[in-house]
């Protein structure tokens, strides 16, 4: 594989569309309007690096999907774990989740991120 440049911008103005990571139910506002934005995939790796932007929702994850960093531009998210334990990442915070981790996800604002996923 050669190698590859890709430049992430915390705040893209265009290449965001539709998505559909939270289910329906989960979201706590009538604002449905999830958007994301892939810089880089790579299938047969499990890779994918991009923006994401979520309104309002709280997600009961049994586990989570997939290794997970993140930085939060904008907004806010609460991860509870298991064990009762929280913690709130703001703009500027930068997070990891770790695959198989239980938790909860609740952003109480539309909350936009960076991230980088590893399945």
């Amino acid at each position: 594989m050669s190698n590859l440049f890709v430049k992430m911008k915390a705040d893209p103005d265009e290449g965001m569309v539709s998505s559909d990571f939270t289910s329906p139910e989960d979201f706590t506002t009538d604002d449905t309007n999830e958007i994301n934005h892939y810089y880089f995939t790579d299938e047969q790796d499990g890779i994918l690096v991009g923006t994401w932007e979520n309104p309002p929702s709280k997600q009961e994850i049994p586990s989570y999907p997939a290794n997970e960093m993140m930085h939060v531009i904008s907004g806010s998210v609460t991860i509870t774990g298991a064990d009762g334990r929280s913690e709130t990442y703001v703009a500027g915070d930068t997070f990891f989740i770790a695959k198989g981790t239980p938790c909860t996800w609740e952003n109480t604002e539309t909350m936009r991120k960076l991230y980088m996923i590893a399945e």
